[in-house]
């Protein structure tokens, strides 16, 4: 049995695959949620070695302390896909790819604090 915030058999936390998809957004909330980020800093960065699981586990504990975030990548091949990547394995909604930053937002499951 794997407690939680250790590592599956597949590197995973224990929690992430469990999470709920986070709900599909309109394009108004979506543009909503991009100008609430707009003042914020990139809480996690992705390197040259793309989206890995360290890199999953880092957002994962971003959106759970923050619920909107930024994610600035470097170098990316195809931000397109590092973004969808992102998305898909926090279960967060993308809302927006300006540049090489990402922002995504994922409602805490208790008591949401930031509404589209």
């Amino acid at each position: 049995m794997v407690e939680a915030g250790e590592k599956g058999e597949r590197g995973e936390r224990k929690g992430r695959a469990d999470r709920p998809q986070a709900p599909a957004l309109t394009g108004a909330q979506r543009q909503s949620l991009r100008g609430q980020a707009h003042s914020l800093k990139p809480l996690v960065q992705v390197g040259h070695e793309g989206v890995t699981d360290a890199v999953l586990d880092a957002l994962d504990e971003a959106l759970l302390a923050h619920e909107l975030v930024k994610v600035r990548l470097h170098a990316p091949v195809d931000k397109r896909a590092d973004a969808a990547s992102l998305a898909e394995g926090a279960r967060a909604a993308l809302c927006g790819l300006v540049g090489h930053t990402v922002i995504l937002w994922r409602p805490r499951e208790d008591r949401p604090s930031i509404v589209p």
